[in-house]
Formats: structure tokens, C-alpha cells, sequence
């Protein structure tokens, strides 16, 4: 469907705040929920840019169903790609700072989200991914057949592909990809050591 849980949320919109990227790839926005996030916490609450509207950080999506874009994507988005993103992926010129796949995978046969996932840190500094822990049984929705859930992810597919971190949630697999420093270094700011996380606390950090 074009929207996911919302257990994940903070920690998604945390992470992307601690990246602070300058240009964001979305792949399958959907509502346009995680590119409004990006936009907002990117600009709006650094106050970056030229005055409201004119933003700084670039955003970009991939969409493959048209019907679900409206006026909010093309205020949100510099730029909505529509098509599969397996064919359009390879295609761009513009690399990304960090690219977004969030409830994106299931819908994807393995071999072609494999497909999927090498072709975008091929383009991408970083990949957040994520994907529910329950597949459920899903098929067609809203008249869009790209909404089935054709395969089940765990977070060891994903870290066997690229360097990365899984941040820890009940309902779905969520990991980043990147280079190994800037896995170690959100590492240790998303969870840190236990020694670490006594003394934010006690000084209320």
C-alpha cells in the first residue's frame, strides 16, 4: 500500500537527521510521507534554503503507479521519476547522499530485489531499508498490482550484500547501508555501549 507502519517513524526520521544528507533518492514514496519528513527536518527545521519553498536539500522519487502522485509530491519533490525503478535505477545521472527504500523490497521477487538494492548503492552514498517482519499476505491494492508482497527479507539478506547496521524494531527489519566508517559511526550514535548510554542518562542527554 502507499504508506507503512508508523512504529518506525522516529527511528527512521532520527537517522536520516543524524545523516543530514544533501540529496535524498525515495524509491516507491507512495503517500509521500518519508519525502515530507526529509523535506522538513532537512530544511525547513535547519532553516536551510532561500525562504520557504526554496529549498536546499535535493529530494528525488522513483514511483512505478502514477495515480498516486499529487500536487503534495510535486511540492515535496524536486523530482518524481515515474517507472520501475529497476529499469530507471541504473539510468540516472545524479548520484545521491542517501537513498530511501522504505516497505519498497516485498514487492519485489529476491533475484530482482537483489537486482534492485546493488543497482542503488551503485548510486548512493548510503541505503536505508526497510521491510516488515510479518509479510502477511497482500496482494493488488488500489488498482495497483505493484502492491503485492512477493518475498520475504531478513535483515541478514540485506548485510550480506554491503556493510551495515540494523536498528532495532519489533515489526519491521530496518538497516543502513554505507561505507564501514559511517556504519560504525551511526553505530555508536544510535546505540550506543551500555557504559555510553548510563552517562547520557545521568547527565539527561
Amino acid at each position: 500500500m502507499p504508506t507503512s507502519q508508523h512504529f518506525q517513524i522516529s527511528k527512521i526520521v532520527n537517522l536520516i537527521v543524524h545523516l543530514a544528507p544533501k540529496s535524498v533518492l525515495d524509491v516507491g514514496p507512495g503517500f509521500g510521507k518519508y519525502g515530507f519528513l526529509c523535506r522538513e527536518y532537512l530544511d525547513c527545521w535547519k532553516d536551510r534554503g532561500e525562504g520557504y519553498g526554496k529549498f536546499l536539500t535535493r529530494i528525488d522519487a522513483i514511483e512505478v503507479f502514477e495515480k498516486y502522485l499529487t500536487p503534495v509530491h510535486r511540492f515535496i519533490y524536486n523530482r518524481v521519476y515515474v517507472g520501475n525503478a529497476l529499469d530507471l535505477l541504473p539510468t540516472l545521472e545524479m548520484d545521491y547522499d542517501l537513498t530511501l527504500m522504505i516497505d519498497v523490497l516485498e514487492h519485489f521477487e529476491k533475484d530482482e530485489g537483489k537486482r534492485l538494492l546493488m543497482s542503488a548503492l551503485a548510486k548512493t552514498k548510503s541505503l536505508l531499508v526497510s521491510v516488515p517482519r510479518d509479510l502477511g499476505n497482500q496482494g493488488e491494492l488500489f488498482g495497483n498490482e505493484h502492491e503485492a508482497h512477493r518475498a520475504e527479507w531478513t535483515a541478514q539478506d540485506l548485510l550480506s550484500l554491503a556493510p551495515g547496521y540494523q536498528i532495532r524494531d519489533n515489526v519491521s527489519q530496518i538497516v543502513f547501508m554505507g561505507a564501514q566508517q559511517q556504519v560504525n559511526s551511526l553505530k555508536w550514535i544510535m546505540d550506543p555501549p551500555f557504559l555510553v548510554r548510563m552517562k547520557r542518562a545521568i547527565q539527561g542527554i
